[in-house]
């Protein structure tokens, strides 16, 4: 990483340091290890290091979003989050820090996809934001046929996976593969989980949004 892009990642560390809204828990001299560590393990999945656009669906404090944007300059990042005060820190980051790649989107990714967003990106991440059907079901209109969703989770839930996998067909989603990344990431369980979108967007996609975390397919 360049002296520049660590420098930019310091400043948005500095500006979450000083945030009085509450957008992250950790702002402390934890925060690199936890938010952009973290973060830059999704580099490890080749297809994210490719993509020309990324969605980053419930980015809250911008990670992993802002992170990747850094690090993959040519990439257009959009920063999907339907919290005002979020939208507002993230705005604030990306002046701050001079990142000219990223945007943030103040919406719903049911609403992005209904819209403009409909098979727009090659890759979607998401971190800390819900079961791995419910993130499937939200990225899948979103990816463009043979894009990837990255989901960052925690130690692996077997009943989960295997939830994912009974709404494949549904979502015209299927697992690809699961990196183990926690030396990387800092954390002991992190995985991230890689899965690819095979075919057309199902036609009842995407579902109102809440419905997809509300009543998760498989």
């Amino acid at each position: 990483m360049r002296p520049s892009q660590r420098e930019a990642l310091r400043t948005i560390l500095d500006l979450l340091a000083r945030e009085r809204a509450s957008v992250s828990s950790i702002v402390d001299e934890r925060a690199w290890r936890v938010h952009v560590d973290d973060s830059l393990t999704g580099l490890e999945v080749s297809e994210l290091g490719e993509a020309t656009r990324i969605a980053d669906i419930g980015s809250g404090a911008g990670f992993p979003g802002l992170a990747l944007a850094v690090a993959l300059p040519k990439a257009q990042v959009d920063l999907v989050e339907s919290i005002g005060r979020k939208c507002d820190f993230m705005r604030r980051a990306i002046e701050a820090s001079g990142i000219s790649n990223a945007r943030v989107i103040d919406a719903r990714s049911e609403e992005l996809a209904a819209g403009e967003g409909r098979g727009a990106y090659e890759a979607v991440t998401a971190r800390a934001v819900g079961r791995l059907s419910t993130l499937a079901e939200l990225a899948s209109p979103l990816l463009r046929e043979g894009g990837v969703l990255i989901a960052w989770k925690g130690k692996r839930d077997e009943e989960e996976e295997q939830q994912l996998g009974r709404a494949a067909d549904q979502l015209a989603m299927a697992p690809d593969r699961i990196l183990a990344v926690g030396p990387r990431a800092g954390s002991e369980h992190r995985h991230l989980h890689v899965i690819r979108k095979l075919g057309p967007t199902p036609g009842d996609l995407p579902r109102r949004p809440g419905v997809a975390k509300k009543r998760p397919r498989g």
